[in-house]
Order: structure tokens, then C-alpha cells, then sequence
């Protein structure tokens, strides 16, 4: 596109572009009118009000609000003598960021007060153009800059500069930043912030380093006053740490610290989650230093490390977090308490897990499901039953509503302990909390019920599952028939497995190896070869669990491995490292199968 909107372009005769877009202000402003009339206005502000150049010292734009500025506006013009120029400027700018100050310019123009608007003024319109995404009429504000005479300042182009950026038009953007470094205006750290803000905001990350790196080098001539400042290398580090440049984002925070610049709470946090699954030892201590430094770490990055820290099994370093935390008064919400119980359910360490849930309530902090849940589940983890069940009756009493996680974790432990009416009951007491079984709940149930001898009930309740309608996974169905097959009812597993494809469901390996251990176990190695078969012919790779029910029984296995690895590369099919290295071993174990071997590994360099 043609530059036609940058600085050059309005010369003295040009300025009459601003009026052509005059027709298109108009009828912005005529809309906007039309918006302001239709709020309700309260009555006009007392002359007691008359606030020192009818605007405090203190004032602040919070206390001015939409409705009332017209009306300070139109007790300003009544004043004798007229306030100056500085006092309409700090009235548009309480309201620069809504469509009002619009309308007040608008008042300043056609009110025949004798107060002239000034380049500040001309600045603020011009910005709330650009925040409105009226580009055009903030180009128009700029050649009615240039037509009073004005010259545009740092404010002028960082607003405009930020529009275009706002419009998605990056090159013009960093056109119009070079022009006004032509023009002799010299950018603040602001432009600077715009410049690098807008270009990582649309993805030039690279574009937003090199033009730091060039500024700090001095290749721009632009001197000291466009130093970048904290907000900037938060900026540029916070972005390429998003997009996966840490090293690069730890080099400008030493390089910040060296020009003295100290780090903030958002340079931090950007690294720490950058460096969390890359250097977790680096990202302690940047957490460590962070405090010392006395900036408060927010809750999510305490609760990413200490989850991180936990998932690696250094539970000891994520506890020693924890209690520097609360060695420095720095509050932690429900989920810190939740990351770090869970980590010690994960080791076991049910009884400090509960300590930090007394600690917690203690705090005043209202625990929530997912906290119950969380010591169910590590009560369930450690075959403490009756323990889990305990919590979830505190629950009930402090009216926190169950959800299907709590439900699964008490199927999985009463189930466990072979209770299945207890399991009955808390299956069918679900509906109680308007709660619908997952699938994951149906798999733990009838799993549970085939393992505690209970495979006809299994049964039932698949059918009646099948006739409600309910859509249930593969996994479902693997447990049924693997409950049919281990108690020796291979034909009705038969008779379930085969209606599979009806139901739009796909065998996986597993079903495969459930099917062949069955007619392996009772004896049919020929039902047992053509399923094997069969599931290389669906692309389905047998693993090694499979291939160990036809070692236990076929003295015949290895020319069914020959057999089957033909299958394999004729279907594609590539087989997991564990199956491999079974397959090799079993072929190389006589010598005339070598080739084979060799064969098999050719096929496997090849896919």
C-alpha cells in the first residue's frame, strides 16, 4: 500500500485532505451524539464546584464519570475568566479512552468559546481515533496538526503508530517509526514499547529483537532517551519465551541487569515458565531469587513449578518452596494447596497432605471438590478405604458437591476391597447430584464387578447400558470381555466381540490380545492364529503380550513369526521396540531363521 498517511504527506496544501474526511467525522459524531444523548444524564454540577481551574490538584480520572463530563464541560465555558487550554485538556483526557472525548472536541469547535485547541488537545482526539480503530480520521487529526502550525511529537506518532499496528498494518508501522526519527523527532521509551509491543503482538518476534539489539548498539542514532526500560525487555521476554526462545530471553535478562535495570514480576514469571521444562534447576532458583528480590511470585507460577517439581519426583525441593512461600507471607490460593497435596498422594504421603488441608482450612481458605478429591484419591492409593470414604462424607455434611472424580476414586477402592454392594450403591446414588457416569466410571464398575466374580451382573448392566442408548468406548467393552474370557465364557466374548463393528467400534490391541489369550487359555490356537491374522490385516500391531499367549502354547511359534512378519510388511504394519526385540530373539535362536531376522530389521530401517 501507499504511504499517503505518514508526516510527509501533508504539506501545507495537502491539509485539505483533513477535510475531507470531514463528512466521514461528521456522521461518526452525529452517531456518537446520538449514543451520549441516550444515557442518563444527572443534573448540572453546583457552582461550588468550582475545583481550582475547575479541576483539582488531585484529581484523578476515576472521579469523573461518562455522564457527568458534559456537564463540567458546560460549566467551564460559563466561567469568567475562561479557564486556560490545560483545563479542557485534562477534561478530554479523564475521558480519552471512550467515544466522549469525541464528542467534547466537537463541543470546543462549535461552542464560539474563544479557547483554541493545542497540540496536547489535537493528541488526545488523535489517540481516541486510533483506539476506536478510525485510522483515517486520526490521519485527518494529523493534518489538522500540520495546518495550525504544530509540529508532532513523540505522543503524536507512538498513537498512530500503535493504530497501525492495531489495523494489522506492520510495515507501515515501522515505516512511519523510521520517518519520525527522519524528521528529527526523537522516539521516547513509549514509542519504543509501542514499536516492540506491536511487532511481537503480530508474530515478527525476530523483526522486534533485531530492533532492539540495533538500538542498543546505536545503529539507529537514537541516544540515550530511547532507553529501553523495564516495560520493554518484559515485553520482548515475556514473547520469546511464548514462542520457545528462552536462551535468547535469558540473554537480555542478564543483559538488563547489567544496565541496571531491575527485573519485574513479569520478567520473571516469563522466564520461570520458560525455563520450567527445560532447566527446572535454573527456574527454582530464578523463583528463589524473585522473592529475596521482594517481588511476590503470583500463584501460577508458584503452582506451575511445585506442579513440575512434583511430576519429576522432587517432591523435597517443590515442600522447600512451600515453606519459603510461607516464610515470606506470600498468600497461596486453592490450587497451590491442591498441587502440593497431590504431589504428596503421589509418593504416598497421604498424612502431610491432610496436615496441609488442616493448615489450609485453618487459613480461613474454603476447600473445594477437587481438594476432597484429591485426598480420596490418595487415601484410594493407599488401600485406605475406609479413610477416603470418611472424607466423603465431611464433604456431604459441608454441603460440597461430588463429582464423577470422587465417584470413580470410591468405585476404584470399595471395588478394590471387593465390595460390590458398597460399589452398587455409590453407582446408583450418582443421579442424586445430577451426575451422569463417564465413560471411565462404566469402565472402573464393570471392570470391578468381572474381577470380583461378578461377570453375568457385568453383563446385565452392559446390555441395559447398550438399550438406554448410552455410547460407550472400546475400553468399556475390553472389560467385559476380558471378564467373559479369564471366567471361561469364550463364546459369549465371542458373541460381544463380533458385534463390535455394529455399534461403529474398532478392536484394539488390546481387545486382540484379550480374544487370543481366551482361545489360547481354552485351547483354540486355530481361532487364536486367525484373529492374530486378522488384526494385521486391520492394521493393528500385536504387542508383546500377544505374542507371549502363543509362547505359552504353539510349540509351532517360529514359523508363525515368519508368517507374521510377512503379514507385517505386506499391511505395513510396524510392530513397537519390545515386540521387536522379541520377534529378533526368537529368530535368531537357529541360524537357517537368521535371514529373517535381518529382514525384519531391513523392513524397520526401511519404514
Amino acid at each position: 500500500m501507499s504511504f499517503r498517511r505518514t508526516p510527509h504527506s501533508f504539506t501545507p496544501s495537502a491539509a485539505t485532505s483533513a477535510s475531507k474526511n470531514a463528512s466521514n467525522s461528521g456522521k461518526l459524531l452525529s452517531l456518537l451524539q446520538q449514543s451520549i444523548q441516550k444515557q442518563n444524564i444527572p443534573p448540572s454540577i453546583g457552582r461550588k464546584t468550582q475545583f481550582e481551574s475547575v479541576l483539582p490538584i488531585n484529581y484523578k480520572p476515576s472521579n469523573i464519570n461518562l455522564s457527568n463530563a458534559l456537564h463540567y464541560f458546560d460549566y467551564m465555558i460559563l466561567l469568567q475568566p475562561l479557564p486556560p487550554i490545560s483545563s479542557f485538556n485534562r477534561l478530554l483526557g479523564s475521558v480519552s479512552k471512550s467515544k466522549l472525548s469525541i464528542i467534547l472536541y466537537h463541543k470546543m469547535n462549535t461552542s464560539h468559546v474563544p479557547v483554541s485547541p493545542n497540540l496536547i488537545t489535537l493528541n488526545i482526539v488523535l489517540n481516541c481515533y486510533c483506539d476506536m480503530n478510525e485510522l483515517n480520521l486520526a490521519f485527518g487529526i494529523l493534518g489538522l496538526i500540520l495546518k495550525k502550525g504544530f509540529t508532532p511529537d513523540n505522543v503524536t506518532y507512538t498513537s498512530l503508530i500503535k493504530g497501525l499496528f492495531k489495523k494489522n498494518e506492520i510495515f507501515e508501522a515501522v515505516k512511519l517509526f523510521n520517518k519520525m526519527i527522519m524528521l528529527g523527532v526523537r522516539p521516547h521509551g513509549m514509542t519504543y514499547g509501542t514499536l516492540i509491543n506491536g511487532l511481537c503482538r503480530a508474530g515478527k518476534i525476530e523483526t522486534a529483537v533485531k530492533f532492539h539489539e540495533d538500538v542498543m548498539s546505536g545503529k539507529l542514532g537514537l541516544g540515550f532517551v530511547c532507553k529501553p526500560n523495564v516495560v520493554c525487555y518484559s515485553i520482548l521476554i515475556d514473547n520469546l519465551c511464548k514462542n520457545g526462545y528462552v536462551n535468547k530471553a535469558k540473554e537480555l535478562f542478564i543483559q538488563m541487569k547489567a544496565r541496571k535495570i531491575s527485573p519485574d514480576v513479569v520478567v520473571f514469571s516469563s522466564l520461570i515458565h520458560g525455563l520450567a521444562f527445560l532447566d527446572l534447576h535454573e527456574a527454582t532458583c530464578l523463583f528463589i531469587e524473585m522473592i529475596y528480590e521482594g517481588i511476590p511470585p503470583s500463584a501460577k507460577v508458584f503452582n506451575l513449578l511445585v506442579s513440575v517439581l512434583c511430576k519429576e519426583g522432587r517432591l523435597s525441593e517443590a515442600s522447600g518452596l512451600y515453606d519459603l512461600m510461607i516464610r515470606k507471607g506470600q498468600k497461596l490460593d486453592l490450587l497451590s494447596y491442591n498441587t502440593m497435596m497431590h504431589g504428596y498422594c503421589m509418593e504416598g504421603r497421604i498424612d502431610e497432605a491432610k496436615e496441609l488441608y488442616i493448615s489450609m482450612v485453618a487459613k480461613g481458605i474454603e476447600p473445594d471438590v477437587q481438594i476432597h478429591n484429591v485426598l480420596i484419591n490418595g487415601y484410594i492409593k493407599i488401600k485406605k478405604v475406609e479413610e477416603a470414604i470418611w472424607i466423603f462424607k465431611q464433604m456431604i455434611r459441608g454441603k460440597i458437591k461430588p463429582n464423577v472424580v470422587t465417584y470413580n476414586a470410591l468405585l476404584t477402592g470399595v471395588l478394590q476391597k471387593g465390595d460390590v454392594l458398597a460399589a452398587q450403591k455409590l453407582f446408583d446414588e450418582m443421579p442424586l447430584y445430577d451426575l451422569t457416569p463417564s465413560s471411565c466410571t462404566y469402565n472402573i464398575f464393570l471392570s470391578g464387578l468381572c474381577k470380583n466374580d461378578n461377570v453375568l451382573k457385568a453383563l446385565d448392566l452392559l446390555q441395559t447400558l447398550e438399550n438406554k442408548g448410552v455410547d460407550l468406548e472400546i475400553k468399556v467393552y475390553n472389560s467385559v470381555i476380558d471378564g467373559l474370557c479369564k471366567s471361561g465364557r469364550m463364546e459369549t466374548a465371542w458373541d460381544v466381540y463380533t458385534k463390535l463393528s455394529l455399534k461403529g467400534l474398532k478392536p484394539t490391541v488390546v481387545t486382540y490380545t484379550i480374544m487370543i489369550h481366551g482361545f489360547c487359555k481354552t485351547g483354540n490356537l486355530k481361532k487364536a492364529d486367525t484373529l492374530l491374522f486378522e488384526m494385521i490385516e486391520h492394521r493393528c500391531a500385536p504387542n508383546v503380550i500377544t505374542l507371549n499367549a502363543f509362547m505359552r502354547k504353539d510349540s509351532n511359534l517360529i514359523p508363525k513369526v515368519i508368517d507374521l512378519l510377512k503379514k507385517m510388511v505386506e499391511n505395513k504394519v510396524i510392530p513397537d521396540a519390545s515386540t521387536v526385540s522379541l520377534m529378533v530373539d526368537l529368530l535368531s535362536k537357529d541360524e537357517k531363521y537368521k535371514k529373517y531376522s535381518d529382514m525384519l530389521l531391513t523392513y524397520l530401517e526401511a519404514g
